[in-house]
Formats: structure tokens, C-alpha cells, sequence
């Protein structure tokens, strides 16, 4: 699947297909793009008007954040699926394979650290968004907030994608840490979330 190259009809397909991937790691990653595109919408409606002079500097910041945010998150899309299928491979193997148990550890890591990307680009994008409040076109005020709402899903749904993997690892400290990293990511970006559209309101 190559999000940037296919019809909106062709990904839902993917998607609903009875195949492991495109799955919820894709849907997490696009939703974020989704996100982020909405919120350049956002700013080409919000640059170069006299009312908004005082913040072309943060325009200008943003401007390129969000662009490299939105390429970034439709590139993990892909590599999700990569990160599964190599998961899922060994997943099938008899758990006394010895390839299973030489690289399972490793394939859980990379199944998690994706999502955890996700996640991280979730909040860059609630962070952004945020700053644009009060910074942005009046009239797409709307649009701001569903650019937070759907930066918070996709945080939400990449926290679902790492913690369905963290059993898996053996180190149990290590899975705690990234529990409660995932805790605090979801605390902060419904914070953050409820901020903004507070403030689109």
C-alpha cells in the first residue's frame, strides 16, 4: 500500500480487507495526516492576511512542521506494516524455533517503537495546533479543532498499538516504562486537546 498513490476508495478497501496489514498502525499514522493536512489548510487561509501580521514568524515555523509531520506520519504508515508483518512471521514459527527466539524480543521492540513515533507526531501535532490559536483565521476555527481532535485520536490509537505489544516483551520493566509513557502521553493530549477546542469555540 502506498498511502500517497491510491484513491480514498482503494485504502478503505485495504484496510477492510481480511489482511493483517493495512491495519490499525496504518489508521493511527493517516489519521494524523489527515490532522496535519487539515491544519495546513488551516494556515494557507491564515498567511499573508494583515489582521494575523504580528504572527507571520509562527507561520512561517509551523508552515514547514507541519508539512515534514505530514510526510513523516504517512511514512510510518508504511513502515507499521513492515514492523507487523515481520511479527507476525514469527509469530507463526514454533516457539521453539530458533530464529523465533532470537529475533521475537527484537521484532516487539520494532512493533512498538512505530506506534510510539505515531504517538510522538500526535502530540508535535496537538503542539501545533495549539499555537495556532489565536494565531489562525477566525473562520477555520472549526477546522483547527478537528485538527486537534484527530491528532488526539491518532495518539489514542497508537497508544492501543503499543500497549497490545508490550506483554510480549520479556523485560517487565521495560514494558512498565513504556506503559506508563503511554499513560502520560494520553493524559497530555487530552489536556491539550480540550485546550484547543476551548478555544475555538
Amino acid at each position: 500500500m502506498d498511502p500517497e498513490r491510491t484513491t480514498v476508495a482503494d485504502l478503505l478497501s485495504s484496510i477492510a480487507a481480511k489482511a493483517p496489514t493495512p491495519g490499525g498502525g496504518a489508521v493511527a499514522a493517516l489519521t494524523a495526516a489527515l490532522g496535519a493536512a487539515l491544519g495546513r489548510m488551516v494556515l494557507a487561509y491564515s498567511e499573508g492576511r494583515k489582521s494575523l501580521a504580528e504572527h507571520a514568524d509562527l507561520h512561517a515555523r509551523v508552515r514547514p512542521a507541519l508539512e515534514t509531520l505530514q510526510s513523516r506520519v504517512v511514512e510510518l504508515a508504511e513502515a507499521d506494516a513492515v514492523a507487523y508483518a515481520r511479527l507476525n512471521e514469527l509469530w507463526r514459527l514454533d516457539e521453539d524455533d530458533p530464529r523465533r527466539r532470537e529475533e521475537f524480543q527484537d521484532a516487539v521492540r520494532g512493533a512498538i517503537a512505530v506506534p510510539q513515533e505515531i504517538l510522538g507526531a500526535g502530540l508535535e501535532l496537538l503542539d501545533l495546533a495549539r499555537d495556532l490559536c489565536g494565531a489562525s483565521n477566525k473562520m477555520l476555527a472549526s477546522d483547527l479543532a478537528m485538527t486537534a481532535v484527530l491528532a488526539e485520536a491518532a495518539v489514542r490509537c497508537a497508544a492501543w498499538n503499543v500497549r497490545i505489544n508490550t506483554p510480549q516483551l520479556a523485560d517487565r520493566a521495560e514494558a512498565t516504562r513504556l506503559e506508563h509513557g503511554v499513560d502520560e502521553a494520553l493524559t497530555h493530549a487530552a489536556k491539550t486537546c480540550a485546550q484547543i477546542e476551548a478555544a475555538c469555540r
